[in-house]
């Protein structure tokens, strides 16, 4: 059968996005995989289906690349409401449920194929600070933050690593966070993801989880946060109250790449 596909990005991190209302398709895990392989598919860091919903402007379902149907997806979550933008769904102000639960994103500014869009995110009840200094906690998707010295350094190996660690596995492993202080709400970052088993060039879920990390940590009163990730800048807010975050928003830019057919 023939697909129809759109694929957006969003500072990097890639998607394959396709329109499921009404449509009885479901690809199994193996279709996905081949899908997302970047060598003899359409390639990108994982896979979203746009379907209906009862309770929002619609519903979000996220793949990773490996396959399963995944958690929450921060950049994901910007790239399809700027996807449905492009369907018609909903005006500035979106709101679509994920596995996580309901959320609402905002489109800043448009410009072509390229959107701003600010995406709110879960609370974070718990943050747990490590011996070690690394810092857990979840943020629609598990993350572990680790603060280093500097980003020269082995991502995939050192991230394959602690994905798996002991410390991560009560998650079923967690995506991992490599942070670079460079000022007072300022960061780099580089970030392994779980089911890509990779370094990707963002992750929203990891950006949140960075800024609160450091706010929790080493910047108690930091409420704003500018992270730079290896595809794009992201920009994270939100409000603290006793070691509980809420409010909390992610903005940054989605644009759609390409679109097209595919066999499958």
């Amino acid at each position: 059968m023939k697909l129809n596909f759109w694929k957006y990005e969003g500072a990097g991190n890639d998607f394959i996005l396709l329109d499921q209302r009404g449509a009885d398709f479901e690809p199994t895990a193996e279709q996905i995989h081949a899908l997302c392989n970047r060598r003899t598919g359409i390639g990108a860091d994982g896979l979203m289906m746009l379907g209906e919903s009862e309770r929002a402007d619609f519903s979000m379902r996220y793949f990773n690349a490996d396959g399963p149907e995944a958690t929450m997806c921060g950049n994901g979550g910007r790239c399809i409401a700027w996807f449905a933008d492009l369907l018609g769904i909903g005006g500035d102000s979106k709101h679509f449920e994920a596995m996580d639960g309901l959320h609402t994103a905002e489109i800043l500014a448009r410009n072509g194929d390229t959107a701003t869009v600010r995406l709110g995110m879960v609370d974070v009840e718990s943050v747990e600070v490590c011996p070690d200094g690394d810092v857990l906690l979840n943020t629609g998707s598990p993350h572990l933050v680790r603060f280093v010295e500097g980003l020269d350094m082995d991502v995939v190996g050192v991230g394959r690593a602690l994905r798996y660690d002991a410390k991560t596995a009560p998650t079923n492993g967690a995506n991992i966070n490599f942070v670079e202080i460079l000022g007072e709400g300022e960061v780099a970052l580089r970030t392994y993801e779980r089911g890509v088993e990779d370094e990707t060039l963002a992750c929203g879920t990891g950006a949140t989880a960075s800024a609160i990390a450091l706010c929790h940590t080493l910047q108690p009163t930091l409420r704003h946060c500018t992270l730079r990730a290896l595809g794009g800048n992201l920009a994270v807010d939100f409000e603290a109250h006793d070691g509980h975050y809420t409010s909390i928003h992610l903005t940054g830019p989605a644009r759609l790449a390409f679109c097209g057919e595919v066999e499958i």
